[in-house]
């Protein structure tokens, strides 16, 4: 086996969600490049099918199934549907996420909840679901971000505080399963990263965020994927409770 070899997914299972656009179609790219099947959750049916579409492309199986992971049921129907089409469920990449940028002092509480129960709660769900059908070898990656471990100068208390809170979520299920199950469970923390999410933005923003980064540029949805291969694969079989910055030195100035 060479050093390779080892980021090769080849008669694994992924499961991915947020899957219709942006970073989770890279995600979902990237992995069946290396080799796996993938099963695709969205709530945007649509552009899911254009996902499943990209990732047959490779040559890879793919399934699309319509998901409101903030619904515990739906996220267990998503896993059931993996198994019962792939026969098994080795990778989650719990990606689908919300961005927003409130001023505390005007932010409502349904504001608030809403974020939290997409960018925290509903990665629970996903790692429970798939916890209960993962065998040994098995890898759970959380997209987090930068804003997990700083601020950036925008009103982002709840996707601040939700980003932080699945960091830990992260060290505690690695706690939980890694040795007892098998599980490795690490996470992303993406910097700055051209998406949906970051289209909210104007320019001036982009430029602020781009001088305070080391290497002077948005990063490359590519560059964010290796990294998930890395952890999704054998590669990373040494790491579990870990968070990756990939933010192009960001935080290093802050």
């Amino acid at each position: 086996m060479t050093i390779l070899d080892l980021f090769r997914l080849d008669g694994r299972v992924a499961v991915v969600t947020g899957a219709s656009s942006g970073l989770g179609v890279a995600f979902a790219q990237a992995l069946a490049e290396a080799g796996a099947d993938v099963a695709l959750g969205a709530r945007r049916e649509d552009k899911l099918a254009d996902t499943r579409k990209l990732v047959e492309s490779t040559g890879r199986r793919a399934i699309a199934v319509r998901t409101d992971v903030t619904r515990p049921e739906e996220c267990q129907a998503l896993v059931a549907a993996a198994e019962a089409e792939f026969g098994r469920v080795d990778i989650l990449v719990n990606n689908a996420g919300i961005g927003t940028a409130v001023p505390a002092s005007r932010e409502t509480p349904e504001q608030f909840r809403q974020v939290i129960e997409l960018n925290l709660n509903a990665c629970y769900w996903m790692a429970q679901a798939c916890g209960k059908v993962m065998r040994p070898g098995s890898s759970i990656v959380n997209i987090s971000s930068v804003l997990g471990l700083t601020t950036l100068g925008l009103p982002q208390a709840a996707y601040s505080s939700s980003k932080a809170a699945l960091i830990g979520l992260t060290r505690d299920l690695a706690n939980q399963w890694t040795s007892r199950k098998g599980i490795r469970v690490n996470a992303l923390a993406p910097g700055f990263f051209a998406s949906e999410m970051s289209d909210q933005f104007d320019d001036d923003h982009v430029e602020r965020m781009v001088a305070k980064t080391e290497v002077k540029r948005i990063g490359r949805s590519e560059e964010l994927a290796a990294a998930l291969l890395f952890l999704a694969s054998d590669a990373g079989g040494y790491m579990t409770g870990q968070t990756i910055a990939v933010d192009g030195g960001l935080l290093v100035g802050s």
